[in-house]
Formats: structure tokens, C-alpha cells, sequence
């Protein structure tokens, strides 16, 4: 579980992600630290971002810029546009991580739950995406963009519907832009990782006993979860002019799991052996 770029893979880049300041969005910013890049972590939440800015700093001796910014907001995201090209010049790349989700019936589920989902996850990252792009246009620079989805994105999902159709659209985001912004050399792709467990992530999800009940390394032909260090390479590549020649991409990282779990004859995995010792044998007299 190490780095798979050179050093100096990212140097001199300037890369904001949203919702930077815990989890996954933590994990991909320490690497490009590492790697050399100057990094602006946003969410709601300054006083988590101050800390972790000072945490990364001090591990990786790199640039952090911490800025508070609630995407739902389109004058705070310009203000951190603004506030980055004080601090650094230019902004090379954007990660748009930052996310909500309810596990829910849906019918549970009053408009305004709803609302925040959509809001958070589809209008903040076309909001970033929005002003992020305009500026770039205006100064004639060239752009990255790299957007967190999810496999749901392109099968849906019960019990997570508001996440699932702000993810859809994000991934229509991905792809409609990567065709009309080329030609100004912005570039679009999108990540969809699977089960990478974060601190206190699946307990707010399923809290008391169910989270005990639900082993998500179960649902994984590869019988594990992601390791941060994983989703971290390959966001640091797509981030990287290593994948110059990338565009409207998603590429899935989830050791098999929404291939495993679409297939309908997939779970037929807990048949003991000597079942299928038995149901060959049936098979053979047909025959």
C-alpha cells in the first residue's frame, strides 16, 4: 500500500477538493501533498479543516490552504476560487468529494431530506464545476477536474435514491462536459470507489446493531475492503498529466463488487461444495 508516482509527480500544481477535510477526501489530499502539489481542502466545517490542515502540513511539509465553503452556496465558491489564486496563483485541479447520504425507505423520507442530498452531492459539484470552469475559459488555462461517484450511478440503488440520482447526474456531468470543455483543454473524469471505510463512516450510516450485521468485505469477490492508499493512486493519477490522454472516464474501484452483486446467478457463491457435488449428479442423469 505505498505511492505509485514519482516524486514530483504533481509539483507545482495547485488542487482544491471539497469536502477535504476527513475521510477520503483527507487520504487523496495527504498523497498529493506528497507528491508536491499545493492543496485547498473546503467544507462547513473550519475548525476540522484548520486541524487537519495543520496535521498535513506537518506530515508532508507541504502547502495547505483551508478555507470554509458550503457548495450549496455559489458566492462562497467563488470566494474560495478567489481566495486560492491569492494564496497560490493559479488552480490546476479540482476534486469534487465532497458528499451526503440517508440509508432510508424512501417513502420515510420527507422533500426537504431529499433536498439535502441533491443539494450537497449534484448542485455543489456543478456549482464548483461551474465557477471553476468559467475561469478557467476566461484565462484561457487549461483545467482537471475529477468527480467521486458511485457504481450506483448507472444501476440506482434502493434505500439510497436521493444519493443515487444526484451521483447520476454528476456522472452526466462527467461525461457532457469532457466532450464540450476539450476544447479548451479541461479535462472531466470521474472515480467510483467501493467500500473504503472511514472513521465513524458506516456507524452514522447503519447505527446500533446493523452495523455490526454488515460486513461489506461479504459483498467483494476480492473478500476486502479498499485501502485509502488504493483510491489515493489512482486520483493522484487521474490528477496527474500522466493521464493526459483520459477524458470522460469513470473508472470503478470496488475489488468486483457491482459486478459480483448485478449478476443474477452471482450469489450462488455460498452453495457448499458438496451441493454442487450433488446438483452435478442430477445434472449427469439429465443429461
Amino acid at each position: 500500500m505505498e505511492g505509485m508516482l514519482k516524486p514530483g509527480s504533481l509539483q507545482g500544481k495547485t488542487v482544491i477538493i471539497t469536502g477535504g477535510g476527513t475521510g477520503l477526501g483527507k487520504s487523496m489530499g495527504k498523497y498529493m501533498l506528497e507528491l508536491g502539489a499545493n492543496l485547498v481542502i473546503t467544507s462547513r466545517k473550519k475548525e476540522v479543516l484548520d486541524k487537519t490542515a495543520a496535521e498535513l502540513e506537518q506530515a508532508t511539509g507541504g502547502k495547505v490552504l483551508a478555507l470554509g465553503c458550503d457548495v450549496r452556496k455559489y458566492e462562497e465558491i467563488e470566494n474560495v476560487i478567489k481566495e486560492t489564486e491569492k494564496r497560490f496563483g493559479q488552480i490546476h485541479g479540482v476534486l469534487n468529494n465532497a458528499a451526503g447520504n440517508f440509508i432510508s425507505p424512501t417513502e420515510r423520507l420527507s422533500h426537504r431530506a431529499f433536498d439535502i442530498i441533491v443539494d450537497i452531492v449534484l448542485k455543489g459539484t456543478y456549482y464548483m464545476t461551474l465557477a471553476a470552469g468559467k475561469n478557467w475559459i476566461q484565462q484561457k488555462q487549461s483545467g482537471n477536474f475529477l468527480n467521486i461517484v458511485t457504481t450506483y450511478a448507472w444501476t440506482g440503488s434502493g434505500y439510497v435514491v436521493p444519493s443515487a440520482c444526484s451521483k447520476a447526474g454528476v456522472l452526466a456531468l462527467t461525461r457532457s462536459l469532457a466532450v464540450e470543455w476539450a476544447k479548451y483543454k479541461i479535462r472531466s473524469n470521474a472515480i467510483a470507489p467501493g467500500p473504503f471505510p472511514t472513521e465513524g463512516a458506516w456507524s452514522r450510516l447503519l447505527p446500533g446493531d446493523l452495523v455490526k450485521k454488515f460486513d461489506p468485505a461479504a459483498r467483494i469477490p476480492l473478500k476486502r475492503v479498499g485501502e485509502h492508499q488504493e483510491l489515493a493512486n489512482l486520483a493522484a493519477y487521474l490528477m496527474s498529466d500522466y493521464s493526459a490522454y483520459i477524458n470522460g472516464e469513470v473508472i470503478t474501484i470496488d475489488g468486483g463488487e457491482w459486478l459480483r452483486n448485478g449478476g443474477e446467478f452471482s450469489h450462488l457463491e455460498t452453495i457448499p461444495e458438496e451441493m454442487w457435488d450433488q446438483l452435478e449428479k442430477t445434472k449427469g442423469k439429465g443429461a
